[in-house]
This record gives C-alpha cells, structure tokens and sequence, in this order.
C-alpha cells in the first residue's frame, strides 16, 4: 500500500517548491518595507520631540505629543517649509494676522511677537536654511510684546 507522499510526482514537488520560494520573498520585502517604515518614523518622532522641547524652552505650552507632530509634519516641516519665504506662504500668514473681517473690511492689526515663534521654530527645526529669511521677514513686522489682557 502506498501513500499519497509516495505517489507524489517531482512536478508537483516543484511547484510547491516555487510557490513556497515566493511566499517566503514576498515575506521578506514585507518585512524590509516595515523595518524602514519604523526607522523612518522614529527618526520623525525624534525630530518632532526636539520641535517640541524648542517649544518648552521659548516658554510655549502644547498639549500634541511628538508622534501627533510627527505625524503632521513628518521630516520634512511639512506646509511649514513648503518655501516658506515666498509671496503667497507670507500673504497666508499676514492673512492670519488680520482682524478676520472679510473683503474691504479686513485690516491689518498689531499682534503679540509671541504668535510668529511657534512658525519660526517650525522653520529651524526642519528647514534650518529658511530659517534666517524668514526671521528677517519676522523682525520687518509692527509686532507688539503683550496684547495686555
């Protein structure tokens, strides 16, 4: 009497063979793709921590932890270093500084210094070569110390 692994041909032998081959491929490239992910996000969190303890140091509270920032700014700076020193990236800002009204009744206002610092730490934490246009475009505007609340 024979069994089925007696009676099994080299062809079939061959084939389970090659499909196992690709399996244990596709696992590997799987694997590799997870370990650079997870470097990569750790070299990101690492670079949202240090953003984050620039914020600590300039007094400045913030309730994100470093993979929330990670996350939105990944280890680039994100929208904040989208060449942050061209017209459009500074009318958005100015924009932002304005008293919200819309059309003819916007106006510019004077804001706290402090409201530019978080930006300005975006910038030399990720993209340290903006950094020094963009403090210059910073230090141009009317800004006041205090809103005196």
């Amino acid at each position: 009497m024979s069994t089925h692994e007696e009676t099994q041909h080299p062809r079939e032998r061959s084939i389970i063979s090659i499909v196992a081959i690709v399996v244990l491929v596709a696992l590997a490239v799987i694997a590799t793709i997870t370990f650079v992910g997870a470097r990569q996000q750790a070299r990101d969190v690492d670079k949202a921590q240090e953003l984050l303890d620039s914020f600590a140091d300039a007094g400045i509270s913030t309730p994100f932890t470093a993979e929330q920032v990670a996350r939105v700014l990944g280890d680039d700076g994100g929208a904040a270093c989208a060449d942050p020193n061209a017209a459009l990236s500074r009318a958005t800002l100015l924009a932002g500084l304005s008293n919200g009204a819309g059309g003819p009744g916007q106006r510019p206002t004077l804001v706290e210094s402090r409201l530019l610092q978080g930006q300005l730490l975006i910038i030399q934490t990720y993209c340290p070569e903006e950094a020094e246009e963009f403090q210059d475009f910073v230090d141009s505007l009317n800004t006041v110390e205090s809103a005196g609340r």
